[in-house]
């Protein structure tokens, strides 16, 4: 198989990864629930992951940083925690389900959310900014990189107006964790939601949520934590406040071993991989006929995605073609992304993404290039 789907989950992990998540099995209790050398063992590696995390993300401190099954459910907490009826949200046609569909249902609720739109490449048209803005406006909530064109955003530029407005900023940082250098206090990000499964090279099941201290979240559940047991609330502080019941102790444990790969390796280093596979993919496709291509291509400040169409094939037809033939592996549909495929034109089509990892190997993307000329000239 040529595995060339790792906007979806990045595969393979490093090893230590597996070897963590085993040896967690073996040793782990649960953390913070009694003062036995399981649960001390468990407490030691999340609070270890937290300060990896924080250091990463260039927290104030590692309490900051919440743990969560993945981005879909930080999102979550972040919005339905932050927003009351009557609030104004600012976000984009470039966003995933994950914040549109949150944001839909605050909209129920009585919240108004105004989306920016994008040019024919995917490009966030960030002179809207302005005119979104309204006197009840709280927040904005944008993807830091389009999963279908790899764009990414210019939070510089959204953290200026949000500054200037005295607004939250609230990330999605799903493509973007541990592939670009994220600091959440230089950067001016409130609220940044991750997932652990992706650039992070940890396993699934695994994610967070960065609050900034001042901002306060209601909790999206509430339940045990191990401390305060005769409250009738969940506690206030964090990270306890947004996180109820077990934790995912083995997937973080298998978190912790990623971010000490991340560490070892530089993210630096495996973005510039990353991006030269993407480019050597798009430098062998770009010019087949009948191949269209979305998203900008004209700067270097992208992520390692690479989604088109040929001529007018479904793109779920292209996708199983080129597994059943090549045993190429992509992605292909909407994405998850309704808004964006509206603003391209691929509403019907949908199109076919190739998202690259450091583990592969320039033989597979000359694979998946010859793939595409190969479909193309049968198409």
């Amino acid at each position: 198989m040529i595995y060339l789907d790792n906007a979806a989950t990045t595969f393979p992990k490093p090893p230590e990864v597996e070897q963590a998540v085993t040896e967690a099995f073996h040793t782990l209790g649960n953390a913070g629930r009694g003062a036995h050398a399981a649960t001390l063992d468990a407490s030691r590696i999340i609070y270890g992951t937290r300060e990896r995390l924080a250091e990463l993300f260039h927290a104030e401190d590692a309490s900051r940083i919440a743990f969560t099954c993945n981005v879909t459910e930080a999102l979550n907490i972040a919005i339905q925690g932050l927003f009351e009826p009557g609030d104004h949200v600012i976000t984009s046609v470039c966003e995933h389900n994950s914040v549109l569909r949150p944001l839909y249902l605050m909209e129920q609720r009585g919240v108004k959310v105004t989306y920016l739109p994008a040019d024919s490449k995917g490009r966030i048209l960030y002179d809207e900014l302005e005119h979104a803005y309204q006197s009840d406006t709280k927040a904005v909530v944008i993807t830091h990189a389009s999963n279908l064109t790899g764009n990414v955003t210019d939070l510089e530029r959204i953290a200026a107006f949000t500054q200037k407005h005295h607004l939250l900023l609230i990330v999605d940082a799903a493509q973007t964790a541990g592939v670009l250098p994220i600091d959440v206090q230089k950067q001016n990000i409130d609220v940044l939601c991750f997932t652990g499964h992706k650039g992070l090279l940890g396993p699934q099941g695994t994610g967070g949520i960065y609050v900034r201290k001042g901002v306060d979240i209601r909790p999206l559940l509430a339940g045990g934590t191990g401390v305060k047991s005769y409250s009738k609330t969940q506690p206030e502080e964090m990270p306890t406040a947004l996180e109820a019941g077990t934790l995912n102790g083995h997937g973080i444990a298998g978190l912790y071993a990623a971010l000490g790969y991340l560490q070892k390796m530089g993210i630096g280093m495996i973005y510039k991989r990353e991006m030269a596979l993407a480019d050597r993919f798009y430098n062998g496709v770009k010019d087949i006929s009948g191949v269209n291509i979305y998203g900008d291509f004209t700067t270097e400040n992208r992520v390692a995605v690479v989604s088109l169409n040929i001529r007018d094939l479904d793109s779920g037809s292209v996708s199983d073609w080129l597994w059943e033939d090549y045993e190429i592996a992509v992605r292909a549909g909407a994405h998850c992304a309704p808004m964006m495929h509206e603003t391209l034109g691929t509403k019907e089509q949908g199109a076919v993404r190739f998202s690259f990892s450091h583990f592969n190997t320039d033989e597979e993307v000359d694979a998946a290039v010859r793939a595409v000329r190969e479909i193309a000239e049968e198409a």
